[in-house]
Formats: C-alpha cells, structure tokens, sequence
C-alpha cells in the first residue's frame, strides 16, 4: 500500500490538507473556471463531506456543493475527487494523500462550483422510459397486495438500491460522445421493471424503448459505470442481460 494512504498512527500529529476546488458560477458569463486551493487540519475519520463542510463553515460561505443524507443514500454528494465519481459523505480523506482535487461532475448540468443539476437529467430519463409499473388493467385499489416470491423480491429490491447519484453517468465514455444515452442508470431501471411481475409490458415494448444505439446498444462495454457505483449494483450483468434480450427480440 503507497505509504501516504496508510492510516496515521495513534498520537501521530494530524495532517495538513490542501483540497483544490474547482470554482465557476455559470449565471455569471464573465466567470472563469479556476482552481482554488483550501487548507484544513484532518480530523480522525474525517470525510470530504465534513472538509467541505468545515470549509464552507469557516473559510469561504459561498462554496457551493450538495448534500441531504450524508449516509450515502441522497446520492446528491457525488463529484470527481482526483478524476474519479465518488461520494463526498463516503470519501474518508485518510484514503487520499494530503492534496486532492474536487471537480463537479461532468455531463450533467452546472448549478456552481460543485453542485450540479442530476435531477433534471434523472426525470427527463425516467419519463423517457417510462420507468413505472405499467399495467393493462385498472388497479384495484382495495385488493390484497399481490403476493411475491422472496427470491424475485430481493432480486428486485437489488436493482431498486441505485440512489440516482449520477457517478455512472459522469464515468460512462459512450455518455461523454453522445448525450442521448440512457446509461446505466436507465438501463438499470428498465431490468428493474422487466423483473416486476406487476409490470405487464413485453419485451417488445421494452426494445421500443432501449432497443437503439441511444439505449441497450449504444453502450461500448468499457463497465466504467461498474466500476464506479457507489452501491455496488451488478450494472455489467443487468446490461449484458438486457443486450441479449432486446437483440433477440430485434432479430424475430
């Protein structure tokens, strides 16, 4: 292990942290990009969450970043932290050496500094795919919930733990060429609710949905999306999955 990323020794004196920010509000027209450089003191345990925090506490107000949860649910912390999507809450800065360089993530629209507009981007996809149960009968509001396998349910309920934060996106190379793409997030989504058993949509719905080179087809198999998401989702299965499904569907 590189030395600088080993965990301090009990007693040993705290490190100096510098975190280089990149800075820019885009409602100003004359506003540049710029990096600017903040120092802090570690704390044990400390996450870049907390250092930004501290930061925008004590050193510069206007810094604009995102946060809700801070347990890594919200999804609204990622950035890039030397090039790579991650967590802020879920960044602890012991992992990292004494410099480190936050940049807003790429792709998605920029609100400033940090803070990047994901939602607008995750709604436009959801209604582009319409990813709801859809069902070809009315619903009857005062039936029994149907009954569900436990192995189909907790198969479901993996799918359903991605938290939108946008990480595959940012690190998703065919994203970067071509703006339509759904990534993996909706890809994901759509295996999501070709699993339901309640979502009554065939497979040849499904391929007018994903069934392009803005969908299932459009992705190169780099697997940066799996290689980065912070809840560990199977996106490289679920997509090669789907590929093989929405091609045979496309050949008959």
């Amino acid at each position: 292990m590189n030395p600088l990323f080993r965990k301090p020794k009990p007693g040993a004196a705290p490190r100096r942290l510098t975190l280089h920010i990149l800075r820019c509000n885009p409602a100003d027209p004359a506003s540049k990009p710029y990096l600017q450089a903040f120092e802090l003191e570690e704390a044990e345990g400390m996450t870049l969450f907390i250092a930004l925090n501290e930061i925008r506490a004590t050193q510069d107000p206007s810094l604009q970043f995102d946060f809700v949860c801070r347990a890594g649910i919200c999804g609204s912390c990622a950035m890039l932290v030397d090039g790579r999507p991650a967590l802020a809450c879920r960044t602890l800065t012991r992992d990292y050496g004494s410099d480190i360089t936050l940049a807003p993530l790429p792709f998605f629209e920029l609100i400033g500094d940090l803070s990047v507009n994901t939602g607008k981007w995750m709604r436009g996809t959801a209604e582009r795919l319409q990813t709801w149960i859809a069902q070809s009968e009315a619903v009857d509001l005062d039936a029994l919930e149907a009954r569900m396998e436990p192995a189909l349910a907790e198969a479901i309920y993996e799918l359903d733990r991605c938290i939108e934060c946008g990480c595959c996106i940012a690190g998703c190379g065919t994203a970067q060429m071509n703006e339509n793409f759904v990534g993996a997030v909706g890809l994901n989504k759509i295996a999501r609710f070709r699993l339901d058993p309640r979502d009554t949509r065939s497979d040849a719905e499904f391929f007018e949905l994903i069934g392009d080179d803005d969908g299932v087809f459009g992705c190169m198999s780099l697997l940066g999306c799996h290689d980065i998401c912070p809840k560990d989702l199977p996106l490289q299965t679920q997509i090669a999955f789907l590929r093989r499904k929405m091609a045979v569907e496309g050949w008959c």
